[in-house]
């Protein structure tokens, strides 16, 4: 079992237990020895002893027994589970610094017959202490021989049992911070399920008046959490249900947990629903009540039971007693409405955590344990057999529940964690408003005309009476963030203001700093060029003088050959000369007197009685200048790239040979110019890729800002992505996105035969690279579900929601890019794209036009002075989806039908943040805003100014583009006629997308995919929806 064990979370639970046990309270006052015993029993869900197991190791162990004794621990299980749990047993001297017993590993014989263990096993039981009582968990009974025999065994030896699953309980009721996040996560995970999913799903069967089933529609919601959309990007492995979800609707009510959903029909009266999801082992739960034109009088007892839920959370606290806080609601509900006492629920809920229901932590009047900090507890209140008098006959008895799942506090009030709305509100769905009362007084025969059509207008009581569109929900919440988004980033601008920043001066490169320093040659003696590599410098004769020059001063030299002479012509960098795009014309003194180009002529003659010819000197002086110039420059681009590096901390070595780790991969960026293979580590603080040539990677957990998985369902890799905080150095350059990948098959076609559908070499290639497919994902699954824990789920992978991806093109090529829960990446192509969402001011759709098969879009970041993002060529039939997501992000977005020049535009804000606010700000790029006609000169000018695109920065994109810009002429009032309508029916485009989706999900593109995954997709069928003139 390569598994990992969680070391320091065992070391703490352990000694929690002991000192508990120590304490000597309850049940644990009364027993010399701990056993606990887990067989195999597919039909259990919860057990105590299995809760203990997770609690304690993190993993169900199954035929496992652990005794732990008031000396030792010891455990016996099978080969592979013992090599698992030497993790925590081989120490120092076999015993932890914390005072822990020391652990002992027997192994279970593969027979039946385990008497020798279990006479070991025995032996230390009747050396703790007293030797004659063990606590067990007596409602946990699994079958099989090998549990039988060794409860047999217990039996014979006249030990006598006591029952500690109360107090066990209570020890691991007190939950860690790493477990209250998991128990978060699911309880948002629920949240999210119900509000996405059931809520609205409840909806479309009231407006459709359809005959729906109780369990059809639970097993439609256990379904609903195999999909990504409604998990907050959590791995569907990892989330599965507590219970079957319970639906009560038409008089038949049962606010218990423990039934289940019948199979009569949903009635459109009191519709109850309680669910709950349990994420990596750690449950949640909620309750909430969804009501259908509910009267005035379910209004008040339903407000009325939002009360009670409200003075129940206000009693829960740490060190108050359950039966007090439950005895004090009781009251307040007997002081408001005493003839809702007796339909209140017996118990209000209980404590939860790897186990669904703690039958010894209820809240009710007997129960006398006390509330810690640090619980969490399933709270569920309801009200039954309540009439309603107005309702149809199978309507008119009906039952209020709800309930959350909270967090007990120190002092303050207990936090809840089901964040789903249920106010009355939220959970009304009214069919009819006043003028439709009026009309039904005027004409009851109209209604039974109608029938079942009335039925249709079921809206919540956020709807308006005619249902908005999406279209025009999305204008309501854009409209909502454009408000806040010029006095945000006015804020943050103002801010800023007193940070100046500092202007670099280009370094002063000097050559000697005194004149001792000056070489005595011979060549300076007799006026020739003489380089001194020492100290980068070139002295040369200039009126008779030695003058030296350092290297960086010298731009570029030239030599040529004249007849019988030889000329070196010298050009250095003046005020007024390009000195490179990044360096900027910066000079320590400007106005001092430069020179700008120097030239020298040599004889190619040789005089009687010279040794050589006088030109050898200047030949010679170009190559060693040419030398040395190409030293320096390659020095100080290594320096620039070092520059702005932040020091990392340097990396801990685990030397745990069971750390996670995965073994042949590449890294990219490349260390050296060809790619190597190497295995990628988890240490105790970052990760550490090790090349088979011995070169080292380090990526500390702390610099990862963005780790993106990309598994490799239509791709040709599986990647593992990190976009950094901070650049990291490898391979002479600075990095700040790093990947990790490996091929998961080969694009060939085999010409040497005819091709054949049922090929059978064919079906078994096939068949090799869906099952190699499906092993890397295990693998690279596994590795980061380690490194997750390993970190505490500090370090959270990200995995791109592929569904929500769309074509563009960021750099030359065109690419998929796919969102994930708080960026938008592409990490299959190389450069990377990654932009965090959190940074994101606006986006601007360019070039929205009928006409027009794609569009571009802008990113703006709120740090004005970084260059805002493009991304060209996205198809036209991508940007309802696009608007989707980003209103979902709470991002504000803006269109238009020209390209304008952001470079002159962040200037104009940056120069002037003060007056571009007053003007407006952001406004100006949405034509629907009331602030873009209040100043149409100035608009007219900045028009002039910042909308015409420049050739600089055509020249800089480098990018052809192959659409017809010439609509950017056109007439502005045509982009006011833009719109979208929403049709009833479903047009070409979205039956194609459905189409596509289906054979997604049954695998049949898969191949197709990774083979066109590098071209540009073609254009999509003409639109069918009509344009709003």
């Amino acid at each position: 079992m390569a598994v990992n064990l969680d070391k320091e979370a065992y070391y703490r639970r352990i000694k929690r237990l002991y000192s508990n046990w120590k304490k000597a309270e309850d049940e644990f006052g009364k027993v010399d020895a701990i056993v606990v015993s887990v067989g195999v029993d597919e039909e259990i869900v919860y057990a105590k002893s299995t809760a203990i197991q997770t609690w304690l190791f993190g993993y169900e162990l199954t035929d496992t027994i652990m005794v732990f004794c008031d000396t030792k621990i010891i455990f016996l299980a099978s080969k592979k589970k013992v090599d698992f749990l030497k993790q925590v047993a081989v120490t120092k001297g076999n015993e932890n610094a914390n005072g822990v017993p020391p652990i002992t590993l027997l192994t279970r014989e593969k027979n039946e017959s385990n008497k020798v263990n279990f006479d070991k096993m025995i032996e230390a039981i009747r050396g703790s202490k007293e030797g004659k009582t063990v606590g067990v968990f007596s409602k946990d009974k699994f079958p099989g021989e090998y549990m039988k025999s060794w409860n047999d065994t217990i039996t014979a030896e006249g030990l006598e049992k006591v029952d500690i699953s109360a107090v066990v309980a209570y020890t691991m009721a007190v939950k860690e911070d790493g477990e209250l996040n998991l128990m978060k996560k699911a309880a948002a995970i629920t949240s999210e399920v119900y509000s996405k999913f059931f809520k609205e799903r409840v909806m479309e069967i009231v407006d459709a008046d359809e005959k729906v089933r109780h369990s059809k529609l639970a097993e439609s919601v256990e379904k609903a959490i195999e999909e990504k959309k409604y998990l907050g990007g959590a791995d569907p492995s990892t989330v599965e249900m507590c219970y079957p979800p319970i639906i009560q609707s038409g008089g038949n009510y049962s606010l218990k947990f423990s039934v289940v959903s019948d199979k009569n029909h949903m009635h459109f009266g009191a519709i109850t629903c309680a669910m709950g999801i349990r994420y990596k082992s750690y449950c949640s739960n909620l309750v909430r009540t969804l009501m259908v034109d509910p009267s005035q009088e379910m209004q008040d007892n339903y407000n009325f039971l939002l009360l009670v839920e409200e003075e129940l959370l206000k009693e829960l606290k740490h060190g108050v007693k359950i039966c007090d806080a439950y005895n004090k609601v009781l009251e307040y509900v007997k002081k408001e409405k005493s003839d809702l006492v007796a339909k209140l629920t017996k118990n209000l809920g209980f404590a939860m955590g790897i186990e669904f229901r703690e039958g010894s932590l209820v809240v009710n009047a007997k129960n006398q344990y006390k509330l810690k900090k640090g619980m969490v507890l399933s709270i569920s209140l309801g009200l039954s057999d309540l009439l309603n008098k107005d309702g149809k006959k199978e309507e008119q008895k009906y039952a209020l529940f709800i309930g959350d799942t909270i967090q007990i506090n120190e002092e303050e009030v207990a936090t809840i964690l089901t964040p789903a709305k249920k106010k009355i509100k939220n959970v009304g769905i009214f069919l009819k408003n006043d003028d439709e009362e009026d009309e039904e007084e005027d004409g009851d025969d109209a209604e039974e005309l109608l029938g079942k059509g009335a039925r249709s207008a079921a809206l919540l009581a956020d709807r308006t009476r005619n249902e908005m569109t999406a279209e025009e929900k999305r204008r309501a919440h854009q409209k909502e963030l454009a408000n806040s988004l010029n006095e945000e980033a006015k804020r943050r601008l103002t801010e800023q203001k007193g940070e100046q920043q500092i202007q670099k001066a280009r370094k002063s490169n000097v050559s000697y700093k005194n004149v001792s320093q000056m070489p005595r040659e011979k060549d300076i003696r007799d006026m020739k060029i003489f380089i001194d590599k020492k100290y980068e410098t070139v002295v040369m004769p200039v009126f008779g003088i030695a003058t030296p020059f350092h290297i960086a001063t010298i731009k570029n030299i030239s030599m040529s050959v004249e007849g019988d002479y030889t000329y070196l012509r010298i050009n250095f960098y003046v005020p007024g000369s390009s000195l490179g795009r990044q360096e900027g014309n910066i000079f320590p003194n400007p106005d001092a007197t430069f020179v700008k180009e120097i030239t020298y002529r040599a004889s190619n003659l040789k005089a009687p009685g010279d040794t050589s010819v006088p030109s050898t000197n200047l030949q010679n002086a170009f190559r060693i200048i040419k030398e040395v110039q190409k030293r320096y420059k390659t020095r100080e681009a290594e320096e620039k790239e070092k520059e702005g590096i932040v020091k990392q901390d340097s990396l801990v070595i685990n030397l745990n040979r069971s750390n996670p780790k995965l073994k042949d991969l590449y890294i990219r960026p490349n260390i050296a110019q060809k790619r190597m293979q190497g295995s990628l580590e988890a240490h105790t603080n970052g990760f550490r890729f090790t090349s088979v040539r011995g070169d080292k990677v380090d990526i500390l957990y702390n610099n990862i800002k963005h780790a993106i998985f990309q598994p490799c369902d239509g791709e040709m890799i599986i990647v593992l992505h990190f976009h950094l905080k901070n650049a990291i150095m490898f391979g002479k350059r600075r990095h700040t996105d790093v990947q990790f990948y490996t091929e998961v098959g080969e694009i060939t076609t085999d010409l040497g035969k005819h091709q054949h559908m049922h090929d059978r070499d064919d079906l078994y290639a096939e068949q090799m690279e869906r099952e190699m497919r499906h092993k890397l994902k295990s693998a690279f699954k596994n590795f980061i579900e380690k490194v997750e824990t390993l970190t505490k789920e500090e370090l959270e992978f990200e995995v791109p929601f592929r569904d929500l991806g769309f074509q563009g093109a960021p750099y030359r090529s065109t690419c998929l890019l796919q969102p994930t829960s708080s960026s938008l990446v592409n990490v299959t192509e190389w450069p990377p794209f990654v932009v965090t969402l959190d940074e994101v001011e606006l986006v601007h759709f360019e070039r929205v036009q009928f006409h027009l098969k794609n569009f571009d879009v802008v990113i703006v970041y709120k740090d004005y002075n970084k260059k805002v993002t493009m991304i060209n060529a996205v198809p036209v039939n991508s940007l309802d989806p696009i608007k989707e997501w980003l209103n979902s992000c709470d991002i504000k977005y803006t269109e238009g039908v020209q390209s304008l020049n952001w470079t002159k535009i962040m200037k104009t804000i940056v120069d002037d943040p003060e007056g571009f606010f007053e003007q407006g700000g952001w406004s100006f790029l949405d034509p629907d805003s009331e602030g873009s006609g209040a100043d149409e000169d100035s608009e007219s000018e900045m028009e002039d100014e910042t909308f015409n695109p420049s050739a600089d920065e055509e020249e800089e994109e480098g990018e052809d583009s192959d659409e017809d810009y010439s609509s950017e002429t056109e007439d502005s009032n045509y982009s006011a006629s833009l719109g979208s309508e929403e049709e009833s029916g479903k047009d070409w485009d979205e039956l194609e997308e459905e189409a596509r989706k289906a054979d997604r999900e049954s695998h049949y593109e898969d191949e197709d995919t990774s083979n066109r995954k590098r071209k540009i997709p073609p254009p999509p069928p003409p639109s069918k929806k009509k344009r709003r003139a």
